[in-house]
């Protein structure tokens, strides 16, 4: 299948594209990696009647340390993110989630913000995002607004973003002191969309887990009693689905067994 018709317009600056974005609204795409959005298009599950592209939009490009955090610019590709010398040393948990985003190939065409705003919930950058309480930076005409994870994934593939704006980058908060990381997932294949993944943070007596691919949006929730007991009672809150890949106490069981070693190699490393 062919996509429908659209104009395309490669923004040459970031004043470009907000005023593309002004002026079509809803109906302008922004592409940047497009490894989602392509075959969205081809498949015409995808109908904008504009792609702004971004990839030539300089400020949107660079991964720095702001304060404690690690801004990661909307043109930042999966793999050049992966390939930074100081991501394991900063925020370990996003090192260790990061090859399973996918497969090489895609990663190296993917953005990081790309993935933000698709905000599949099986995905592995936005439930990093949510488990590390990280911001999302928008920008429009009028202005830059940042955004919680938790406040910007508002549901199945949604996300706070208003038409007129673009993530301009995404803020991951660096590792602290005593802090252990732990990721995890269970897939049919690697580089398939996780059927459930596990983000987890230990500090002293603390634990938080985040779980993606069971809810429609990545669910957060810190423990002080990480014991088997509370991590059922977690499992027993999702609203979970049966599908063609797993049923619904399948993935329920898989929280309780991927949450409980997840959070267990996190506290080893803490």
């Amino acid at each position: 299948m062919k996509p429908a018709p659209f104009d395309y317009l490669r923004a040459a600056s970031l004043a470009e594209a907000h005023a593309a974005l002004v002026a079509e609204g809803s109906d302008a795409a922004v592409i940047a990696g497009g490894q989602t959005l392509v075959p969205l298009l081809s498949m015409r599950m995808a109908r904008p009647k504009i792609l702004v592209d971004i990839m030539d939009v300089k400020e949107l490009g660079g991964i720095r340390l702001e304060g404690e955090a690690i801004r990661v610019g909307a043109t930042v590709r999966q793999a050049e993110l992966l390939a930074w010398p100081e991501l394991a040393a900063h925020q370990p948990l996003l090192a260790a989630a990061l090859p399973w985003v996918g497969h090489w190939q895609t990663r190296s065409r993917g953005t990081v913000c790309g993935s933000i705003a698709l905000a599949d919930p099986s995905a592995e950058l936005p439930l990093v995002l949510a488990a590390l309480d990280g911001e999302v930076i928008l920008s429009s005409a009028n202005g830059r607004r940042s955004v919680k994870a938790d406040a910007f994934f508002t549901g199945l593939m949604s996300t706070a973003r208003h038409d007129d704006e673009l993530i301009e980058a995404v803020s991951f908060p660096c590792r602290q002191a005593n802090e252990g990381f732990a990721f995890r997932e269970f897939a049919r294949r690697h580089g398939d969309f996780a059927i459930v993944a596990c983000a987890a943070i230990a500090a002293g007596d603390k634990v938080r887990l985040a779980v993606g691919g069971v809810a429609d949006r990545p669910v957060v929730r810190d423990f002080t009693d990480a014991s088997d007991d509370a991590l059922a009672a977690f499992a027993a809150e999702f609203d979970a689905r049966d599908d063609l890949h797993a049923s619904a106490e399948y993935r329920r069981d898989l929280v309780r067994r991927l949450g409980r070693a997840t959070i267990e190699e996190a506290k080893c490393r803490a």
